[in-house]
């Protein structure tokens, strides 16, 4: 009998769990979707393209979908700087920064446009060590991610008081369940390390 309520109840409290966890990562999605769609104002001073995966030299459908949203956005406005953000991480024959640049060159963005920040390894890198690339008369500012990222990208960023902007670019559908639920997880530390 005692078996039987001691089951019980453990069954209640992973319920409980469960429960907590899917109400918590649903708030999460809320906040994701609220800035999955937000528009990046005309002539920015500058734009940040955050790394993502490259495989060798070619950048991962992830990556791809950043620099071809940024892309549009350049050939509309030709003077806004842009800063190829990302380092060299394991299995990636170039930086992150690099793949960006060749990839922009190709759809005929101006090279002197293009600033490299190769160093960074997250998100938080990414943001700090391009800021120290921006001219000291720049004001305001587009970051480009996909759109699990850009909740969370932004409140870096402004943590780094940055006038910025959100650019979202898609997201490739084989790679949205691992995407959001690594971004779940990358959420929630960054409010610890907020707290």
């Amino acid at each position: 009998m005692r078996r039987f309520f001691y089951h019980k109840k453990l069954l209640l409290i992973l319920g409980i769990l469960s429960g907590t966890v899917l109400v918590y990562f649903g708030v999460l999605q809320w906040k994701i979707a609220q800035y999955s769609h937000l528009k990046a104002p005309n002539h920015a001073d500058y734009l940040i393209i955050l790394g993502a995966n490259v495989k060798g030299t070619i950048p991962s459908s992830t990556l791809q979908s950043r620099i071809d949203t940024a892309a549009i956005y350049l050939q509309k406005n030709p003077k806004t700087m842009v800063i190829a953000s990302g380092g060299k991480g394991s299995g990636e024959d170039i930086s992150e920064a690099e793949a960006i640049k060749r990839e922009l060159l190709k759809k005929g963005i101006n090279q002197s446009q293009i600033l490299l920040e190769s160093q960074s390894t997250n998100t938080y890198e990414n943001i700090k060590f391009s800021k120290k690339l921006l001219p000291r008369n720049a004001k305001t500012g587009v970051v480009v991610t996909n759109r699990f990222h850009l909740y969370r990208a932004l409140m870096i960023a402004r943590d780094q008081h940055l006038n910025i902007h959100g650019l979202a670019a898609s997201t490739p559908l084989l790679t949205i369940p691992r995407s959001y639920l690594r971004e779940y997880l990358a959420i929630t530390k960054y409010y610890l390390f907020k707290i």
